[in-house]
């Protein structure tokens, strides 16, 4: 079991689903090394009995999956494999990289129609391709869960400050922090997008306090990734995902041009290489919609999105800029041209909203000569759009925001950014840190006509 474990947001839908009475096999989804085993390892403490079987590195349970037998029958025969009662309501079963053996996910559907009872987990780090080559695959008999590395409150409860962020969480334009409090997040801030929230880098800062090996542990990870890219040949050559993995760390702060990516590609290829990146889980887009009305994903133009990374150590680390640089600054304007507060802002909302959904990204551009503006993210809060800009430091002006309100009718907005909470002519001010309160703030949010704004400068 897990002795280093720390609690995530996942932790409270997996305890919904566990003890819930009509219940699905659960399909956990993320990148690799997120920490889905740990999560799934720290609810099988819950149950009487846990059984994991890891597909990857135990080639015999395979074997189990390809005679036709219904789930009650393989589960006996899986416990006397693995020498531990599957009993429904009282063992966790679990499978992991499950992505390794095609027949074990073709069973899983079987689950909810003959064997109901028994808790089941699937999991796996390439799970999207596989699913790929199976024709409607799970189609009503699944229910996914979606994870991604730490939040910045996740990390902030693993330094064991969970009281610094229900304070962050309780405060407001209306309830600024204290200025040495304030101070304190901004210091903490820095620390996260530096080690960024991969499980392992979080562990081995919070253990050691040493940001030298957070850094070893980014070089590693890395490598780890890199080396997925072998798996993905049939598809696409390993050199390929590699210039465009690069390329989304370079081009992160504007539109994704894939004749920059990989020149001797194609944008074909490249298009194909950015989108396994994506279904891997070590990319996400941000595409722009006309945001006249809701959903946002009904009037997008694909041919406008940009392209964020993961993960801020990681974008870091692959730039090579100097943790002295983030540590001093008393902005990132500096850092790509300002790109790490946009990239970590778009994280903290994929992150805070929900585990039930893949999250889209959006975002509002308008070219024009001597007339151009970008609202860098949309939201969509009940009956309302929320346009989200980022501002990388403590000043710049709000003519984008302005316009857009303007021109959307929206009434009020609100930015975020290196300053306190507050509140300025028509926009409330969030900090950076706090991002993910603008889906849990009270009052307006839901109502018609107001908007948040965050302006990259």
């Amino acid at each position: 079991m897990e002795n280093n474990y720390f609690k995530r947001n996942i932790d409270a839908a997996l305890s919904a689903w566990s003890e819930a009475d009509a219940r699905k096999p659960l399909l956990f989804r993320g990148a690799r090394q997120v920490g889905k085993t740990s999560a799934v390892r720290m609810l099988g403490r819950r149950f009487e009995h846990y059984v994991e079987i890891n597909f990857d590195s135990d080639g015999e349970a395979g074997s189990f999956f390809t005679q036709n037998i219904d789930p009650v029958e393989l589960c006996s025969r899986l416990s006397l494999y693995m020498k531990t009662p599957i009993a429904p309501g009282k063992t966790l079963l679990f499978f992991d990289e499950i992505q390794g053996c095609i027949p074990a996910m073709k069973m899983l559907r079987y689950f909810y129609e003959k064997h109901p009872r028994q808790h089941l987990i699937a999991a796996g780090s390439l799970l999207e391709f596989a699913m790929e080559e199976i024709p409607s695959f799970g189609v009503g008999r699944l229910h996914s869960v979606f994870m991604y590395p730490f939040s910045f409150y996740e990390f902030l409860g693993a330094l064991g400050e969970g009281v610094l962020a229900d304070a962050c969480r309780s405060a407001g334009p209306e309830k600024p922090l204290p200025e040495p409090i304030h101070k304190q997040l901004i210091d903490r801030l820095k620390i996260f997008l530096l080690i960024g929230g991969m499980p392992e880098s979080v562990s081995r800062y919070v253990q050691s306090r040493d940001l030298l090996h957070s850094h070893e542990v980014l070089e590693d990870l890395l490598v780890a990734f890199r080396d997925d890219f072998a798996k993905y040949r049939s598809r696409m050559p390993a050199l390929v995902l590699n210039e465009v993995f690069e390329s989304v760390m370079h081009q992160a702060a504007g539109k994704f041009v894939y004749e920059h990516a990989a020149v001797e590609a194609g944008n074909a290829r490249v298009k194909q290489a950015l989108d396994l990146l994506i279904m891997a889980g070590l990319a996400h887009t941000v595409t722009h919609s006309a945001a006249s009305g809701i959903p946002l994903g009904a009037e997008i133009n694909p041919k406008y999105r940009r392209v964020i990374p993961c993960d801020p150590g990681i974008f870091l680390h692959v730039l090579g800029i100097e943790r002295s640089q983030i540590l001093l600054a008393e902005n990132f304007k500096a850092i790509n041209r300002g790109s790490l507060a946009e990239i970590f802002v778009g994280l903290e909302l994929l992150k805070s909203g929900g585990t039930h959904a893949r999250r889209q990204l959006y975002c509002w551009h308008r070219e024009k000569p001597q007339s151009s503006a970008q609202i860098d993210y949309l939201i969509q809060k009940g009956s309302s759009i929320v346009p989200v800009e980022v501002k990388s430091g403590t000043q710049g002006g709000m003519k984008s925001l302005k316009l857009f309100m303007k021109e959307k009718n929206i009434s009020r907005g609100i930015r975020t950014s290196l300053e306190n909470f507050a509140k300025e002519d028509d926009f409330d001010i969030y900090p950076l840190y706090a991002v993910s309160n603008l889906y849990f703030m009270g009052g307006g949010i839901g109502d018609r006509g107001l908007g948040i704004g965050v302006r990259l400068v």
